[in-house]
């Protein structure tokens, strides 16, 4: 018999905890650890930049241009890159759990295995952002340019002092698209009113502008955290499955064993050698159980039967 995962049944908060955060450790600690050869981080990052120029899908460009021009623009979207990542989608996730439990399995599957994926896709190819390249590339560091404004330094989004604690060169996929898109879907889908579905549709939306305004990622990068979520989703409920399955095999393999019933005998009373009692058992010799008469017994009856026929017959 096939068993699919309960779906419908909300994980215990205190087992999902940790389980998040194993999951954001090694997030984290991955994109630190898989920093590659910088000068192979830039191959890439010109090399998809020479890709958008040909097919002319280099948006990045005048992007930054307007949001380095424009501070009233350019400030709030710092701000947006540096924290609306680690703030929205944990709120959304909780959101789901409180609200949207019989949902909240599946979502969180979706979104813990494109993160995964991403994961595979910093450490095989290394990509130096647009804001990282030489300035002859024609780009602008805005979080550098207002640094002043917000707690980070040039180093990304990492507060002052700490850059040396997050991998630069993680610029495709774009997770930051990635998990807006996912915010967006479950906003679309499981959001109340028309303003939910506005949220799920302008969130990831602006985002992906913010990214590439800020020169942190290419336009490719966000098409290919938009397909990391697309494989995460089709992966989502066959990993649930298979985690039920090894869920129900380890409860079978530590389920105890029940004790089989045992069965008593009442003084003076035996089994006859081979009888099947219940539960499958046989009797051994000498045992008797209720209400079975013995040889003996049955003997004796038998003679009274013949000296009532006899006694009936001389009458």
């Amino acid at each position: 018999m096939s068993h699919t995962p309960a779906l419908g049944k909300r994980p215990r908060w205190w087992t999902e905890l940790p389980l998040i955060a194993v999951v954001y450790v090694l997030y984290s600690a991955g994109r630190l650890l898989a920093r590659g050869e910088v000068s192979d981080a830039v191959d890439h990052g010109l090399s998809i930049l020479h890709i958008e120029k040909v097919l002319r899908i280099n948006l990045e460009h005048p992007l930054n241009r307007f949001f380095t021009h424009h501070a009233l623009f350019g400030i709030p979207a710092d701000f947006a890159y540096a924290s609306l990542h680690y703030l929205v989608t944990p709120a959304i996730l909780i959101w789901v759990f409180k609200c949207r439990p019989a949902n909240y399995s599946f979502l969180r599957a979706w979104l813990m295995i494109a993160t995964l994926i991403g994961l595979v896709g910093f450490t095989l190819l290394p990509t130096s952002p647009p804001r990282l390249l030489e300035a002859s590339q024609g780009f602008i560091d805005t979080m550098a340019q207002y640094g002043s404004y917000g707690w980070w330094g040039a180093d990304a989004s990492a507060p002052r002092g700490l850059g040396g604690l997050t991998n630069q060169y993680a610029a495709m996929p774009s997770l930051h698209v990635g998990w807006a898109l996912w915010c967006g879907v479950v906003l679309w889908r499981y959001g109340r009113g028309r303003w939910a579905r506005i949220a799920g549709v302008a969130y990831p939306l602006g985002i992906a502008i913010v990214v590439m305004g800020t020169a942190n990622h290419y336009l490719l990068d966000a098409v290919a955290g938009a397909a990391v979520m697309g494989v995460g989703l089709l992966l989502a409920r066959p990993a649930l499955r298979l985690t039920e399955r090894i869920r129900s095999r380890f409860a079978r393999t530590a389920r105890p064993v029940a004790p089989t019933a045992s069965h008593t005998v009442p003084p003076g009373e035996t089994r006859p050698a081979g009888a099947v009692v219940s539960g499958g058992c046989e009797t051994s010799a000498g045992e008797r159980f209720p209400r079975q008469a013995t040889r003996g017994d049955a003997a004796d009856s038998r003679g009274d039967a013949r000296a009532d026929s006899a006694a009936t017959a001389a009458r």
